[in-house]
């Protein structure tokens, strides 16, 4: 047995009661939440409404970072606006928290639009800000008509800010450490470069910098094929763990957070999690399925920081 399972499975075999324990009881004014919200759905041409979407989103203030199609029928666009960098400056590693994330996605006749969930992704992020005026612009933009992605683990602000999947997986505060460099302007320069050469199959979809602070969060995509294999790639990942029929493709893309010296990003338990917290640890659409992706994505976002790769088990 790989040794990479012992990670996911001994943790489970370990902790199982407590992890089908039932979630904390929300005071009524702490309303359980989900990571997405379906803006609309109806039939369209998907290159047609990609076009309506970002004209809505810059129309109402907010500014394109970068988009880009993960795979085929599916494109998503990350946005930002001064009040959610001035947000993101509030709060350590904020930084994650400044883009939200627009997905476009074909499925069958229907094309659904989506985004992240302000609020939840705010908790999550232990922001000191709840995005609440972003969140009101989204739906004013795009239209709100549920949120979705945690039918069975909706959770209150509190209970996010408290997250892990199990017992032995990481929380907000336990990221991946790619490298420390000799300064902040080093750290850009490296994940810059590296990006732009498409080392290891990632290449750069956005930046955002924070104003005020030596932080700067890039989005990023992943080509399995051009690095090592499924495990890394957003498609296949995607294709095994977002089956439901309302898709969760504003799960992507992953990020680097450089903050001061030191490039950072969330561990892939903890940032899968977040976004499908119903995912069963095994079965075919699980995080078994995936099982090599949490230490492979890692390898991957060292390589573009220019840190020292873990070699595989």
């Amino acid at each position: 047995m790989k040794h990479v399972l012992s990670a996911w499975f001994a943790a489970l075999c370990l902790t199982l009661s407590a992890a089908t324990l039932p979630a904390a009881t929300a005071t009524a004014a702490e309303a359980p939440m989900q990571p997405f919200v379906l803006a609309a759905a109806g039939p369209g041409d998907l290159a047609a409404k990609v076009a309506e979407v970002t004209a809505k989103l810059t129309g109402a203030g907010f500014q394109v970072a970068g988009s880009y199609s993960p795979y085929a029928d599916a494109t998503v666009i990350v946005v930002t606006s001064d009040a959610l960098k001035a947000a993101a400056a509030k709060s350590k590693f904020g930084g994650y928290g400044a883009g939200q994330r627009v997905s476009v996605t074909k499925v069958g006749d229907q094309v659904q639009v989506a985004y992240t969930n302000p609020a939840y992704m705010a908790a999550a992020y232990r922001m000191d800000d709840d995005l609440a005026g972003t969140a009101a612009a989204l739906a004013k933009a795009l239209g709100h008509e549920k949120e979705y992605g945690a039918a069975k683990e909706a959770m209150t602000a509190d209970e996010l800010r408290k997250y892990h999947y199990m017992f032995g997986m990481e929380y907000f505060t336990e990221p991946s450490t790619l490298n420390t460099f000799a300064s902040h302007q080093a750290a850009l320069d490296t994940v810059e470069k590296n990006l732009a050469a498409g080392l290891g199959g990632v290449t750069k979809v956005y930046r955002i910098d924070i104003p005020g602070r030596e932080e700067t969060v890039f989005g990023v995509a992943m080509d399995g094929g051009k690095g090592e294999g499924t495990m890394q790639d957003d498609a296949y990942i995607m294709g095994k763990i977002d089956f439901q029929p309302l898709r969760s493709t504003a799960h992507l893309p992953y990020e680097i957070l450089v903050s001061g010296d030191t490039a950072y990003a969330l561990y892939a338990r903890f940032r899968i999690a977040i976004n499908f917290p119903d995912l069963s640890m095994m079965g075919s659409n699980s995080f078994m399925s995936i099982m090599d992706s949490p230490a492979t994505i890692e390898r991957a976002l060292t390589r573009i920081a220019g840190g020292k790769v873990k070699k595989t088990p």
